[in-house]
């Protein structure tokens, strides 16, 4: 008999779980969009959700996912015909590209594959072959949610800087945002895309654009841009509804000033990036014992170059798919699907998962997800290594 009575888990990597007191701060009445109390609150989140990004220069919200976000920073950095080099490190670095692309964006790719990090040295090597200076921005993934592939951002622009070339560097950290250590302006970002469903803990819903005063320099001739899309306003504007485009996402910005105030004011967010560390080598600790005598595997071997947010492994022989569907039928516990490391109709499609351990998420979540898995694996007999939650344990504390 199935012991999932109770209150089910995600633990996918996004929508993560949003904590009751954001639900809370949503459940509300929609209050006057003209005066008063929204307008004032909204003109104090802009400051706070600069500090989530660690800049100090510009930022847009719109009402949009993390797929219009990237819509947005596209459209603001490209007329169309405009060049532009991308790092692709797993299936989202390849969604980038694919909607430059449709935007009328020569897009050039870099393709690393889906088990490991962008090599800096070969970005610069790619920006040395364009002395006229046709690429007008480098796009690369801070950590790809479905690889769990994180690059790094300093050393990428450090490459740029190396070859004298003007190329905007842009990040996009929806899977990154308020779980790994991430500073704009400290690493050079100029325009930085993320989201609300992930480490931000909302509903989806709200897509965020930081933008560098380069980049809004660059816009301004940017003749992709669209009204509704156009940062400008959204960014630099003077009255209430240019924060939108129009209505505003009240009972988003909501939730959204109280997921601010937990990361920045409450926990800290040095102390949310090293929260997020420890999960995750919870994690991994425990993969790694799994796969002791057996094929269980960590996609990205280098820990160093493991996102904070998920994880990505394998289970051959379709043993994580059917992991997966034990989980939820069986435990309450719903994990991720191993996205674009094989197509739905593949056998292999079978054979990937991911763990998220992202946004509201603690010691218990965490090895209670793991334990579970564990069950599920004696369960279906699915060979694997002893010791794991005893490993994944001493990594929490260790």
């Amino acid at each position: 008999m199935p012991i999932t009575t109770g209150r089910p888990y995600l633990a996918i990597p996004g929508p993560s779980v949003s904590p009751d007191r954001v639900l809370n701060a949503m459940h509300r009445t929609a209050p006057n969009i003209y005066e008063g109390e929204i307008v004032e609150m909204t003109k104090a989140l802009i400051p706070d959700l600069k500090r989530v990004a660690m800049t100090s220069q510009n930022v847009a919200i719109y009402i949009a996912n993390g797929h219009g976000a990237w819509e947005a920073a596209n459209l603001n950095m490209f007329s169309r015909g405009d060049k532009a080099l991308l790092a692709a490190t797993g299936r989202f670095g390849h969604g980038w590209a694919e909607a430059a692309r449709a935007m009328g964006v020569q897009l050039e790719m870099i393709d690393f594959g889906k088990a490991s990090p962008a090599d800096p040295e070969r970005i610069a090597d790619a920006l040395r072959r364009d002395p006229g200076h046709e690429i007008k921005a480098v796009l690369v993934t801070h950590v790809d949610t479905a690889s769990s592939a994180r690059n790094d951002i300093k050393a990428i622009r450090s490459a740029i800087d190396s070859t004298g070339h003007p190329a905007l560097l842009a990040v996009d950290a929806i899977a990154s945002l308020g779980c790994d250590e991430l500073r704009m302006d400290e690493w050079g970002i100029d325009v930085l895309v993320g989201a609300s469903q992930k480490g931000l803990m909302l509903p989806p819903g709200l897509g965020f654009v930081w933008f560098s005063d380069k980049a809004l320099e660059v816009s301004r001739s940017a003749d992709l841009v669209t009204p509704y899309w156009d940062w400008k306003p959204r960014g630099t504007g003077t009255e209430f509804w240019q924060y939108f485009g129009g209505t505003a996402p009240t009972h988003h910005l909501y939730g959204l000033r109280e997921s601010l105030t937990m990361i920045l004011d409450e926990e800290g967010l040095e102390n949310v990036w090293d929260r997020h560390r420890r999960l995750a080598g919870s994690v991994w600790a425990a993969f790694d014992a799994w796969g002791i005598e057996s094929s269980i595997r960590l996609n990205v071997a280098d820990t160093a170059s493991r996102g904070w947010s998920v994880t990505a492994a394998t289970i051959p022989d379709g043993g994580a798919g059917a992991l997966r569907r034990w989980l939820e039928a069986e435990a309450g516990v719903t994990l991720g699907i191993g996205l674009g490391m094989a197509l739905p109709h593949e056998p292999a499609y079978q054979d990937f998962l991911r763990v998220a351990h992202m946004g509201h998420v603690n010691a218990h979540m965490t090895l209670g997800v793991l334990a579970t898995m564990e069950a599920g694996m004696q369960a279906l007999g699915i060979v694997h290594g002893p010791g794991a939650l005893e490993a994944a344990a001493g990594a929490l504390v260790g």
